[in-house]
């Protein structure tokens, strides 16, 4: 993880620095200061990695203290952070600082609502592969903070049969067998349905994960009831707050949800700046 967060925080301050930051040049080069960082909302913290390596590849000579934990539920208007140090330094790093922990938070603060909907059920929430490009194990790592399940991180960890591997293969049975003999033991094979026919297609196939995608209701809890004891059922598709809950008392062991990643609002973050006395 330590190498992804310094390739991503290299290429956001190659992105907003440049050159160089001209702005920067309105300070003296001596000038020292004191920024306190504040939540303006609720939310849950999460970034502090990026955040840190920001300021560290910017001026390691600043000193950073925090006062929340990663995954700690912030209130609205709560002291998150100090930075001490040169203030050119704090300035020309604070943006891209901020933009990296604000958007990690908004992904693991929308994932806890997600989450809080299936309290006391057994099914799990999954994150997906729907996420900013760049930014994919650091929007997957902020959605396990905010209590998800990561799925599959890539193309390469895992395979997942859709309706276009299916037909380019010429059925399920076939794409399945293929996917079998050429995936490693204890590597994710799962199968994507969207029907009650293609399920039991799968299952005389021999998967044991079967995704249900778009299936209504009454279809899910159909479904939850056919399978056999030692298949799992991921139900994917239009999932919203405002339904989870339903889907999730189907019985179904994994509900998964693109919107963690990809209907993504920031929280709202201010650093208050002080320049010290020269």
């Amino acid at each position: 993880m330590d190498k992804h967060i310094n390739i991503l925080v290299r290429a956001a301050l190659d992105e907003d620095i440049g050159s160089g930051d001209l702005t920067a040049d309105l300070i003296p080069d001596s000038a020292q200061a004191h920024a306190v960082l504040i939540s303006r909302e609720a939310a849950v913290l999460c970034g502090m990695p990026w955040f840190n390596a920001v300021f560290a590849a910017v001026d390691d000579s600043l000193e950073l203290n925090w006062f929340a934990e990663e995954g700690a539920c912030l209130q609205v208007d709560q002291k998150v952070c100090e930075i001490k140090g040169k203030a050119r330094s704090i300035l020309t790093a604070e943006r891209t600082a901020i933009n990296l922990l604000q958007t990690l938070s908004g992904t693991a603060t929308v994932t806890q609502h997600y989450v809080e909907q299936v309290q006391g059920l057994n099914t799990r929430i999954l994150d997906t592969r729907k996420t900013i490009p760049g930014m994919r194990l650091a929007q997957k790592y902020a959605a396990k903070t905010g209590g998800a399940v990561n799925h599959r991180l890539g193309l390469y960890d895992g395979v997942l049969i859709k309706e276009n591997h299916i037909r380019a293969a010429g059925s399920i049975t076939a794409a399945f067998e293929q996917a079998r003999r050429s995936t490693p033991d204890g590597v994710l094979l799962e199968v994507e349905v969207e029907n009650h026919a293609e399920m039991q297609q799968a299952v005389e196939a021999g998967a044991k994960r079967i995704l249900l995608d778009n299936f209504t209701l009454g279809e899910l809890r159909i479904a939850v009831r056919q399978k056999p004891d030692d298949v799992t059922l991921e139900a994917s598709g239009n999932v919203t707050l405002e339904t989870l809950r339903e889907i999730a008392q189907t019985g179904v062991d994994y509900i998964s949800v693109g919107a963690l990643t990809k209907h993504l609002r920031a929280v709202d973050f201010s650093l208050q700046f002080t320049l010290n006395k020269y």
